[in-house]
């Protein structure tokens, strides 16, 4: 029992203590020593963080990407309805000065060449070296069969000349 006493005893289990604190000590210096290892820098929150991100830019990417879309869109179809209602004023405003006589004659004597009962017509070349060459073409063409070119002519001659060919034209029965 000297041997049970021996272990129960205050010395023995101080010095128990005394060892085991200093292995303690021990370790605890011997881990400070140590580096310690380095984590990495993307950690399991970081991860699953910038999953979530990466999902939320998936799936709001097209979304957005039609948004600006329709945005464009819409823009173009102001656009385009703006232009519209300048052409429908434009052509009331064409339609206004078509309603008055006096702007219907002054048409029809620039465009048709038309002239008021007692009028003479006169057309004057505007330049006199393009009325020689005018005359030199003019006079090649009269060579060839059908006379001028339809640009150059009046629109009533050319009216005339298709009536006359329309009325020579052989009758095939």
């Amino acid at each position: 029992m000297a041997a049970d006493r021996d272990r129960f005893s205050t010395a023995t289990r101080l010095r128990a203590f005394g060892e085991q604190a200093a292995e303690r000590v021990y370790r605890a210096q011997s881990r400070r020593l140590e580096p310690k290892p380095r984590r990495g820098r993307l950690t399991g929150r970081a991860a699953v963080l910038a999953l979530v991100v990466c999902t939320l830019i998936v799936a709001l990417a097209y979304p957005l990407r039609q948004y600006v879309q329709q945005r464009s869109d819409i823009a173009d179809q102001r656009r385009l309805a703006e232009e519209a209602e300048r052409r429908v004023e434009e052509l009331r405003d064409e339609k206004a000065r078509w309603q008055d006589d006096a702007y219907v004659r002054r048409q029809a004597r620039e465009r048709l060449r038309y002239l008021m009962p007692g009028e003479t017509g006169y057309v004057l070349p505007a330049d006199p070296d393009a009325e020689a060459a005018e005359r030199s073409s003019a006079d090649a063409e009269r060579s060839r069969p059908g006379g001028a070119t339809p640009a150059a002519r009046p629109w009533y001659e050319n009216l005339w000349d298709g009536v006359d060919r329309a009325d020579a034209a052989p009758q095939a029965r």
